[in-house]
């Protein structure tokens, strides 16, 4: 059986997501800067008022009280960061490369979801996410 083997250098391409806005990058810093009994909170508020920050909801995952409200805040993250993506051109192939730091928030929410879901007992969920991760950045370990 053959391979073949593509020197032309096409392929997918990579799908970079927009710069965010330095106010909301310095918002969610001043909200993780707070004390513990009101950091959650004050990304809950963040994220409340800016529904699309991908990163955002990456944070609302990683703060969660449970695993079920971690599994939830990354399954809405992971469903905005399509359709950012979708919206931004992406067709459902090439890559979406960790090294683009806007597409940061959308990989830790597809990860989370991935491990969260694995915690849970959904294990098809998990295994699918691992797959897309892989697919998206093959270079990267999450």
């Amino acid at each position: 059986m053959s391979a073949s083997v593509n020197l032309s250098g096409v392929g997918p391409s990579d799908m970079c997501l927009p710069e965010v806005a330095l106010q909301l990058t310095s918002a969610l810093d001043a909200a993780l800067g707070q004390s513990d009994r009101d950091r959650r909170a004050a990304v809950v508020q963040l994220v409340a008022s800016n529904p699309t920050y991908l990163e955002g909801w990456a944070w609302l995952g990683a703060l969660g009280r449970d695993t079920m409200d971690s599994y939830m805040a990354y399954r809405v993250g992971y469903h905005r960061g399509l359709d950012a993506l979708r919206g931004n051109g992406w067709k459902g192939s090439g890559y979406v490369r960790w090294s683009h730091i806007p597409n940061r928030g959308f990989l830790k929410c597809l990860s989370g979801l991935a491990k969260t879901s694995r915690l849970i007992g959904d294990n098809a969920e998990a295994d699918r996410c691992e797959q897309f991760l892989l697919q998206l950045d093959p270079s990267h370990t999450f």
